[in-house]
């Protein structure tokens, strides 16, 4: 009995040290992995030098011809134009602004200057020099909290309750902004200002838009009047209060108490009668407010300049964006060849 202690201490040693030895190899492992990981990837990247190195001359020479490409075609190539225009659309147009713009788009696209200069109302060789005209939308964090609270004041408390901002935020179209810019890009610096017209005329001529304005505008003046109308019976009530207030006030004191309490009665009246007319004020504020926002179909926020901006940079320059493309295209031509070459090799031995 004494010699089991003894055994059972000997065995639990073994199973530690067999443990550490697991432990121990699988440490080994995982590094081992890992160095043949970035063994296999600095093999890569000698393989990729050597690659270079056996064709720099061939590389080096494209670089070159792109760069001399590129240099004559920036000289004959005409100077493009940006103009930007930012609107604010109402009575949920901006779908029909962005089907219109993408249909000028595809048009500039095709170069049917013929049928894109009547649609925009221009000469066909103005038509001739736009090469794109496109929109996207713009809301910082601010304008995005604005549209979120007026998005929750249309819904019931049940459905506020399942609805936070993030998940807003993640279903959030760049239709639903607030602010939409409009750009042309073209060859003329002056055609984006001879038809901001046409672009705005082919949605506010539209009929669906011009009855839904009609029908704010009814609403706006009908609200309008109502509040108007609060105002002059509050004001009636005012002066019925402020006569009664005298006429207590004439009457012989019969108690103290009950004339302390009538007209401490009359005066919180009076001063509920004044915070709805503020309260009142303010609505006729913000009515004007919608009034003055709502005033036509589309808001134009900010107009197309006189003249376009020329567009520089380098993505912008034949002289980068050529040499780029053609080592591109030989790295991928010499890269073929050398894998036929191996693949030709693989299948002899």
């Amino acid at each position: 009995m004494a010699d089991q202690p003894a055994n059972q201490n000997t065995s639990d040693e073994i199973d530690l040290g067999q443990l550490f030895q697991v432990i121990g190899r699988g440490f080994q492992k995982f590094f081992n992995f890992i160095g043949n990981i970035f063994k296999g990837l600095f093999h890569l990247l000698i393989l990729f030098l050597l690659f270079l190195q056996k064709h720099f001359i061939i590389l080096g020479a494209t670089l070159v011809i792109g760069g001399v490409a590129g240099y004559f075609l920036d000289a004959i190539t005409p100077e493009k134009y940006v103009s930007k225009m930012v609107v604010e659309p109402n009575f949920n147009s901006v779908q029909q602004l962005y089907n219109n713009l993408d249909f000028y788009n595809d048009l500039a696209m095709a170069q049917d200057s013929s049928a894109l200069a009547t649609a925009l109302n221009i000469t066909e060789r103005e038509a001739a020099s736009i090469k794109e005209i496109f929109a996207d939308s713009y809301s910082d964090e601010n304008q995005k909290i604005k549209l979120f609270d007026e998005f929750i004041k249309e819904l019931d408390s049940t459905t506020i309750k399942t609805i936070d901002f993030e998940n807003y935020l993640k279903n959030f179209n760049s239709l639903d902004a607030r602010f939409h810019q409009i750009s042309v890009i073209s060859t003329d610096n002056r055609v984006a200002k001879k038809m901001q017209p046409a672009i705005i005329n082919s949605i506010s001529v539209n009929d669906y838009f011009k009855l839904q304005k009609k029908i704010n505008d009814e609403n706006l003046k009908l609200q309008e009047e109502i509040y108007k109308q609060q105002l002059v019976e509050i004001d009636s009530l005012q002066s019925l209060y402020r006569t009664v207030l005298v006429k207590e006030a004439d009457k012989p004191m019969q108690g103290t108490n009950i004339s302390l309490a009538e007209g401490g009665e009359s005066k919180n009246r009076e001063l509920a009668l004044v915070q709805e007319k503020d309260v009142l004020k303010e609505k006729l504020v913000e009515l004007n407010e919608e009034r003055a926002n709502k005033s036509t179909i589309i808001n134009v926020i900010s107009d197309f300049p006189t003249r376009g901006v020329e567009m520089k940079g380098i993505w912008n320059s034949y002289k980068f964006k050529l040499p780029i493309i053609m080592l591109v295209a030989m790295l991928a031509v010499l890269g073929i060849i050398n894998l036929n070459k191996f693949l030709r090799t693989y299948k002899k031995n």
